[in-house]
């Protein structure tokens, strides 16, 4: 359980830090960025403001994976990983994951339909499958932690 005490701490700093550059960017780098972005190309001005909306609730995802995952390093803490409490972050985290899928989808349809160049498309497509294997790698993991919280609670009976 040593191990785990030394590593929570550099985790939880690099998830703090993680979670103000992607509050930095929404607040100040996106907005500034689709301003350029209408500025420079004003047949394009007309996607400013839906561009930057799915990318701030993108980002948004991930802040809440970040939330959810300081929330069950709190947990690993206290020792009480394998409790039915962990279930509620976890079921979070994939929900949050499900909304950026469903972001992503909708940018890729989109880009299809009303975007003559490969490349967009060809990008998204592939952050779509990463996010789809991320996603179901979290499905597996969290019944893991459900079988396993099975396993100790029944553990626990018995002593």
């Amino acid at each position: 359980m040593i191990t785990t005490r030394r590593v929570v701490g550099p985790l939880r700093f690099l998830l703090a830090v993680a979670f103000a550059a992607l509050l930095l960017a929404q607040l100040v780098f996106l907005p500034a960025l689709s301003g350029a972005m209408a500025a420079d190309s004003p047949e394009l001005a007309h996607l400013r403001w839906p561009t930057l909306g799915v990318a701030v609730l993108g980002l948004g995802c991930v802040q809440v994976v970040i939330v959810c995952t300081w929330q069950l390093l709190t947990l690993v803490e206290d020792d009480r990983i394998f409790s039915p409490a962990s279930m509620v972050w976890v079921d979070a985290i994939v929900a949050a994951i499900a909304t950026a899928e469903l972001l992503l989808l909708g940018t890729l349809v989109w880009s299809l339909v009303s975007v003559g160049l490969p490349g967009p498309p060809v990008v998204l497509l592939l952050l779509l499958v990463a996010g789809a294997v991320v996603g179901l790698l979290v499905v597996v993991m969290r019944a893991l932690l459900q079988q396993a919280t099975a396993l100790r609670t029944d553990l626990e009976g018995v002593i």
